[in-house]
């Protein structure tokens, strides 16, 4: 891979190096990268100013199941994934000594579709033994090898990586179900390096591929895998004397001398045959000999003395077990301070293409090819890192003195790298993990010192906030989520120390964009609802429309209740419902049944409610007592439902009160009375007769009326209440007849009897709408007496104390006027 790969744009100059603090921000003119994608069945557009925008998936932009790389194809991606070849001489390739019957075993049990698990402590060689392994396995599987790095890597991260390796997907990421569906018809060998987890989580990946056949390598502190996950165990120890010596002789490229064979077997004695030893040794051995013969030494020296070169002596035994400092020591100034970089980055190794820039040197790419040459760095994925207890070694020996302004120095380079317009965002998941090592060291300085300006030494936070904003959109497009998250929860983190709220609110957005892409709907719900209100109090109206559409979706999918508005007044306003299924805000009021004199609601009586009091309801009022609180969405949920069931409930019972008022009214009053008699509701004429009001005599012990009337006793008169409503209809004002009452005089339109109702004397009541002062007392005419069987025996004391109860029906309508019925 060229250095340009990983370069500046075409015609772009590489940002001076400047330990104060130089400006890396692109141009104000640069256009902002949006990169559209499909995860699952959302379409995200990645907007690194707005914030990312999530929504259904059209139909028509799903892709299809995705097809197979070419042989060809992944014979590229195999070399594209191999770290770089360090600039400079290439170095000799060792040979893989006494590993003969490991890689025998390793290639017959994969050759069998058994998974193998490589345990060996860091420096045994398992990186030489994958690499041979998986030449010998290349046509072993229709899908091939597939070489994959555990470092930093969940399963889930995995799976992915694994699906992009076999399918043509680009920019699309199934989700948990899709993903799983694809994987498990993957038939490679999976090597599978540097592995960082075991037991259940091991097993999730192995199950996850049935068809596959693992070879992964881990640190004996890694957790065991499961007992039922059937892997091999095969543990590869160190080297023996013979070979330890033939390793090194090898990396010095000539024969040992007796004192260095002496040397080199304490040196096996103390590291257990370890071959990274050995190659470290192998360069000490070097050195030396350059030193012998350097010119520089033999200035010292006059020419007249015959000395051709310098005595330098052996390391010692200590040097030799831990010669990181001894072997930095003797490099170039580029060297140590790509060193000084890695420490301050936790291990990681810039790419060689960024060594310049950081570095202040022109030809400083070369550093790379010598500390590889030394055996102080080894290959991890596509990049290089320092090799096992390198770090530590240079930490103790003042390499990580200055790592904080090393740390704030590539920030500020990758921030200005990775947003610009000509960096792809494969070519920024490549360089992932440096990034984020810059990242994570300048939030914990914040985390140690959070007074600290970002001009101070432990942290900077503005360098940490324009770090996030410029490679998490970089990372959500190159497919590597769990490298955006770290990146946003980081500059979350470093925007809140920093006070910066928009960007707080920013990657609070992203967060549950994210969040709800890979189905943890509760976390998304919560970070959308934190960017909501920050945005809304900075007045960030696209934000804020984002965001809820962001929300929307989020409720949509979970099943809960639509996300209410905001009233002018900054209350939440209920929940929109249809028309025919919303209920009135204070409940349904109950329906009036007056069951007589003094009971029912009308004015006067008892119970009846004040004038500045609310109607009796079936269901109490939601708002509660305290002002203006609004109530739980619980509570609501559930007295909406209530609501709606009393409701019906009511209607159920109004419709059967109103069927049975048309019903009697259908029935009743059939035939019209004579001319010379009076019915209910209308005045009688004093000077038709002498003795009060002409009407038929009942039946024999028969006291009742056969329309519903008092009984018709010339010596007992008992005129009914002004304004009492008639069994055909509801009361109307002053006595008047109702619409449906029959005309005097007419014809009756059938000869059926009205059925006989108990009536009692009544006391006259003055009515409150008529204009008189004095009530006219009305009487009901009685028709034809019904046989004495069916009546009933007269009431006890029916005198003029008395109270007539009407029918419980007739008063159910309510009147034109809109008040009570009166009884």
């Amino acid at each position: 891979m060229d250095n340009d790969s990983f370069g500046d744009g075409a015609g772009q100059a590489r940002p001076p190096r400047d330990t104060g603090a130089p400006d890396f921000k692109k141009s104000a003119s640069a256009p902002a990268r949006t990169v559209q994608l499909v995860a699952g069945d959302f379409l995200l557009t990645v907007n690194p100013v707005d914030g990312s925008e999530i929504e259904p998936c059209p139909p028509g932009q799903l892709p299809t199941r995705p097809g197979r790389h070419s042989e060809a194809e992944r014979t590229g991606r195999q070399r594209a994934a191999q770290p770089p070849v360090p600039a400079g001489p290439p170095a000799p390739r060792l040979p893989l000594l006494e590993r003969g019957e490991e890689r025998e075993r390793l290639v017959r049990l994969l050759g069998h579709g058994r998974s193998v698990r490589l345990t060996g402590p860091a420096g045994s060689g398992r990186s030489a033994l994958l690499d041979i392994v998986a030449e010998d396995c290349a046509n072993f599987a229709p899908d091939g090898v597939v070489r994959l790095s555990g470092h930093h890597r969940t399963p889930t991260e995995l799976l992915h990586e694994l699906f992009a390796a076999v399918h043509s997907a680009p920019l699309y990421r199934p989700d948990r179900a899709a993903l799983l569906e694809h994987v498990k018809d993957i038939g490679a060998i999976v090597v599978l390096d540097d592995l960082e987890f075991g037991g259940a989580a091991l097993g999730e990946l192995l199950d996850a591929a049935p068809e596959c056949a693992f070879l992964v390598a881990a640190t004996p502190d890694v957790a065991a895998p499961a007992a039922d996950s059937h892997l091999e165990e095969v543990f590869l120890a160190g080297l023996g004397r013979s070979a330890s010596l033939e390793l090194l002789q090898r990396t010095v490229e000539r024969p040992l001398t007796e004192d260095e064979s002496n040397w080199a077997g304490d040196l096996w004695f103390e590291s257990e045959g370890l071959p990274l030893r050995f190659v470290q040794a192998g360069a000490l051995l070097r050195q030396c000999d350059s030193l012998r013969t350097d010119p520089e030494t033999l200035d010292d020296y006059t020419p007249f003395d015959g000395v051709q070169e310098v005595d330098v002596p052996l390391p010692t035994l200590g040097e030799g077990a831990a010669p990181a400092a001894l072997l930095a020591s003797r490099l170039s100034e580029s060297a140590r301070e790509t060193l000084r970089f890695a420490v301050a980055l936790g291990g990681e190794v810039p790419h060689q293409a960024h060594l310049p820039a950081l570095v202040g040197d022109t030809h400083a790419d070369a550093a790379l090819g010598e500390l590889m040459s030394c055996g102080l760095l080894s290959p991890v994925g596509t990049r290089y890192r320092l090799a096992a207890g390198v770090m530590a070694q240079l930490t103790e020996n003042g390499y990580a003195d200055e790592a904080a302004a090393h740390a704030h120095t590539a920030a500020q380079h990758y921030a200005w790298w990775a947003g610009h317009p000509s960096v792809t965002p494969e070519r920024a998941v490549a360089e992932a993990d440096a990034v984020l090592a810059a990242l994570g060291m300048l939030v914990s300085g914040l985390g140690a010192s959070p007074g600290r300006s970002s001009g101070g030494e432990a942290g900077h936070p503005s360098a940490a906030v324009l770090l996030a904003r410029s490679a998490a959109p970089a990372f959500a497009a190159g497919l590597h989520w769990s490298a955006w998250e770290r990146a946003l929860r980081a500059g979350s983190e470093a925007a809140r120390i920093a006070g910066e709220v928009a960007e707080e609110a920013y990657f609070h957005h992203e967060l549950g964009v994210l969040a709800l892409c890979t189905g943890n709907l509760d976390r998304a719900r919560a970070e959308l609802e934190t960017s909501i209100g920050m945005r809304g109090a900075l007045s960030d109206k696209r934000g804020t429309v984002a965001g809820r559409r962001a929300l929307a979706l989020v409720e949509d999918r979970s099943g809960g209740p639509v996300v209410a508005a905001r009233t002018p007044a900054g209350e939440e306003a209920p929940a929109a419902r249809s028309e025919q299924s919303a209920s009135p805000p204070g409940g349904v009021p109950a329906p009036v049944l007056p069951l007589g004199r003094g009971i029912g609601p009308g004015p006067g009586a008892v119970g009846a409610p004040k004038e500045d009091e609310e109607p009796a309801t079936l269901l109490a009022r939601q708002t509660p007592s305290g002002g203006g609180a609004k109530p739980s969405r619980r509570r609501a949920v559930f007295g909406g439902a209530r609501r709606n069931l009393v409701a019906a409930g009511a209607g159920a019972l109004l419709a059967a009160v109103l069927g049975t008022v048309v019903t009697l009214g259908a029935t009743s009053d059939r035939q019209d009375p004579p001319s010379n008699k009076v019915r209910n509701g209308q005045s009688a004429n004093e000077d038709d007769g002498s003795d009060g009001l002409d009407a038929d005599e009942p039946a024999d012990g028969s006291t009742n009326s056969p329309g519903g009337g008092p009984a018709d006793d010339p010596k007992n008169p008992d005129p009914v209440t002004p304004g009492a409503s008639s069994s055909t209809g509801a009361a109307t004002p002053a006595g008047r007849p109702s619409s449906n009452s029959s005309t005097p005089g007419k014809p009756a339109t059938s000869g059926k009897p009205p059925t006989p109702t108990k009536s009692s004397t009544t006391k006259p009541t003055p009515t409150p709408s008529s204009s008189s002062p004095t009530p006219t007392p009305t009487t009901t005419p009685p028709a034809s007496s019904p046989p004495p069987s069916s009546s009933p025996p007269p009431p006890a004391g029916g005198g003029e104390g008395s109270s007539a109860s009407a029918p419980m029906t007739s008063s159910a309508a309510p009147s034109d006027s809109g008040s009570p019925p009166v009884i």
